[in-house]
């Protein structure tokens, strides 16, 4: 028996032609209504913005407010704790499958309501099978055809990851599909590192004419140690709520609990993000360079101090290392 495997040549081939395939720049942006808010939240993997964005727009719902939560990171968990942890359908996946069978994509084969929240996962592809920037610019362009400027929401959250700076992941600050940004970070380098590049990418677009801005910091798993807050007030921009690290939170967001409701002892403190996210202002941040950063955090912490020592040819070369031959002449002693 022998197996057909693929040339790897081929795959590399394949693999380029995808990369340097034209991005559709006719994907429609159309301005919202008046009252609509659409905002995008970025952070990074793993910061519990699916955890903030879920009990947010519960608490937005219980306030009377329409509110549409649509998933834009890969990993496809934005709704997981709204649906108390039931995989949805994405519209990626939807979409395929529809397409094969020659059917068209509903609504209600993508979106899914629970207490008044009404939600979606874009999705992505699987690892190695296409690029999940592709993917966030597929799942727009389908909102489009089912209607998405027609939809009437008091609030429409996009969850983003942060980590991810490609095309797709952008679409949001470069194309002005959101009115705002909102960060959520915590008291570590890495989640300020992230938050810090949202800033710089908001900026890079404002300087193009870009209008989107940063409406605040959400502060999660917050220890006290303090250097979220001061990454907010170096960049300018405010901290809209601070969620403590607490050990009943974490243990209701692993058992996919609501907690951003009136019955919640937390309920306050998700009402009053609730009402900051509605009312705080775009502003053009003032991001920082990579030493501003550190300089949040304790040399211990960072490694600050540290000289960069330049590698030789020798070092890089090890045990094949050999001496080179010289032009320079030698003269014997006389």
């Amino acid at each position: 028996m022998t197996l057909d495997v693929p040339n790897i040549k081929d795959i590399d081939q394949r693999l380029r032609d995808e990369a340097n395939e034209p991005l559709d720049d006719e994907i429609p942006v159309t301005e919202p209504t008046k009252k609509t808010q659409i905002i995008a939240i970025y952070g990074k993997g793993g910061i519990g913005k699916s955890f903030t964005l879920a009990n947010l727009s519960n608490m937005m719902a219980e306030q009377g407010k329409r509110v549409l939560l649509i998933g834009c990171d890969p990993k496809s968990d934005t709704t997981s704790l709204l649906f108390g942890g039931k995989a949805c359908p994405t519209i990626i996946e939807t979409s395929t499958k529809k397409k094969l069978a020659g059917e068209e994509v509903k609504i209600g084969d993508v979106c899914f309501k629970r207490n008044g929240v009404f939600a979606m996962e874009l999705g992505g592809p699987e690892v190695g099978r296409g690029c999940g920037g592709r993917g966030i610019i597929h799942g727009f362009e389908l909102l489009e055809k089912l209607g998405f400027h027609d939809w009437d929401f008091d609030y429409v959250l996009l969850d983003f990851l942060g980590d991810v700076v490609c095309g797709g992941f952008g679409l949001p600050i470069a194309r002005d599909m959101a009115q705002k940004v909102i960060l959520v970070g915590s008291n570590d380098l890495q989640s300020l590192y992230v938050a810090n590049n949202v800033c710089s990418a908001v900026e890079y677009f404002r300087k193009l004419g870009g209008n989107v801005g940063v409406a605040g910091l959400v502060i999660n798993k917050d220890d006290g140690t303090g250097e979220a807050q001061a990454f907010a007030d170096a960049v300018n921009i405010p901290v809209l709520a601070a969620i403590p690290q607490d050990e009943d939170l974490r243990r209701k967001s692993a058992n996919y609990q609501i907690v951003g409701s009136s019955e919640s002892k937390w309920g306050d403190l998700f009402a009053g993000l609730a009402s900051a996210v509605a009312e705080a202002p775009p502003i053009r941040p003032a991001p920082l360079d990579q030493d501003g950063l550190l300089g949040l955090f304790s040399p211990e912490e960072t490694g600050a101090g540290f000289e960069l020592q330049p590698a030789s040819d020798e070092d890089m070369r090890g045990k094949n290392a050999k001496p080179k031959k010289s032009l320079e002449v030698v003269y014997d002693d006389v």
